[in-house]
């Protein structure tokens, strides 16, 4: 398609109806397609361009996978059932057992369960490190088996931002991938692939959906990973499973993302339902217009916070003062996102007050849509963790993580003035 600017492409990508189709992309709700000849089924399971089963292919499906490949930048998209399989669909296309993996150890609680316990029940270790690790101590976590460095633009919910193209190039010096979750910057304010990341992964479920009525996630491939090095030998050697196609040679730029889909899709059957993703694509066309207004509510929510006395400290990279500040200039200087976390006198005892005298603000298991809610992470998403891990990840006590919705900013701060003063 043309060349558009990224707030076009929200509303655009993806789906060009011919004279007389429907102008909003439908909803294919359908598991199956018809065929007339059974050689042309046939022709799909030589990896032949079509539709045989939705579990592999649906037309929904391409018009958001094309979206979203737009928004990013990149060659492909899968979506997924939800982040969590986006995330594990990324990491196993090029893992298995015997392999090793570089982390944050700040990343969302639920991908350090995975990348730390699940995986590490496959075969795979994971090495958790600091955001703000030296670019000599990365290198020396570096092993022979070491196949992923896995960081997040916006960490959730410390909202520690890495310096991501030390990451990249602390990698590539090793020829080893790099995936990057972008669900917190999107790509409205922040275009990984623009750092040298080679695969992003998103939870579309927060700020893609933004209304928190569609679970889902989707990893988006670069096409610019070096599969040479030697370190990935499902992409450059025959797949048996595939009548011994070799992704690298027969799909380029394309390899990995195929890959995903016809191996990983196919034998895990991680697959979104139609409708899920047709209101994913509703999401996306309003996404550049939301998350901006989620920004300008957060910086001014983080300022009334940082001077109320009940507040001990604030942490939103927007602030001068904050300790990502420089970093959040360099890689997000539209906005980082409607996410705050705070902490308030009494610990967590009064945390947990102030949790329960909002009034606006409600309390889900949820974060980044369009209204405004609060979550206590150290007893909710973040409760497996042990105390050292807690403390690694920054999630202290009395931490609140607060998400600012687009409701009026005048009606946020007072919610957030009268739950403090139950303190």
């Amino acid at each position: 398609m043309e060349e558009y600017n990224i707030e076009t492409n929200c509303v655009q990508a993806g789906y060009n109806p011919k004279s007389g189709e429907p102008r909003v992309a439908p909803i294919a709700q359908s598991t199956t397609y018809y065929y007339e000849k059974g050689e042309d089924v046939a022709k799909l399971f030589d990896l032949e361009p079509g539709y045989m089963y939705t579990r592999l292919g649906n037309p929904t499906f391409d018009v958001v996978q094309r979206k979203i490949a737009a928004l990013e930048g990149g060659v492909g998209a899968l979506l997924t059932s939800s982040g969590q399989a986006a995330i594990t669909l990324a990491v196993l296309n090029v893992c298995s057992a015997g392999d090793h993996i570089i982390a944050l150890n700040s990343l969302y609680g639920g991908s350090v369960n995975l990348l730390g316990v699940t995986f590490k029940r496959m075969g795979i270790d994971t090495t958790f490190v600091d955001t703000d690790i030296s670019e000599e101590e990365l290198r020396n976590r570096i092993q022979d088996n070491t196949k992923v460095i896995f960081i997040e633009t916006l960490t959730n919910p410390g909202l520690e931002i890495p310096d991501i193209e030390m990451f990249v190039k602390v990698a590539h010096d090793n020829g080893i991938m790099v995936i990057c979750d972008n669900t917190f910057a999107t790509p409205i304010f922040c275009r990984p692939f623009e750092y040298g990341v080679d695969v992003i992964v998103h939870s579309t479920s927060k700020y893609m959906d933004g209304h928190a009525v569609s679970l889902g996630g989707c990893i988006v491939d670069s096409g610019n990973c070096n599969w040479e090095t030697g370190r990935y030998p499902g992409l450059t050697t025959p797949d048996e499973s595939y009548h011994g196609v070799t992704y690298t040679k027969d799909f380029g730029k394309s390899a990995y993302i195929v890959k995903a889909n016809v191996q990983l899709m196919r034998d895990l059957g991680s697959t979104p339902s139609p409708l899920n993703v047709f209101l994913l694509n509703l999401g996306l066309e309003s996404l550049h217009v939301r998350v901006e207004r989620h920004a300008q509510n957060a910086l001014k929510a983080a300022q009334f916070l940082e001077a109320n006395e009940k507040v001990t400290w604030v942490n939103y990279p927007g602030l001068p003062g904050n300790k990502y500040h420089a970093m959040a200039k360099k890689y997000l200087p539209k906005g980082t996102s409607g996410v705050i976390s705070f902490g308030v006198k009494g610990g967590k005892e009064a945390a947990m007050k102030v949790m329960d005298s909002l009034k606006l603000a409600s309390i889900v298991v949820h974060v980044a849509d369009a209204r405004t809610s609060i979550l206590h992470p150290a007893s909710t998403t973040h409760r497996q963790l042990t105390d050292q891990q807690l403390k690694d990840a920054g999630i202290l006590p009395e931490l609140l993580r607060f998400s600012v919705g687009i409701e009026n900013i005048d009606d946020i701060i007072a919610d957030l003035k009268q739950a403090l003063d139950q303190i």
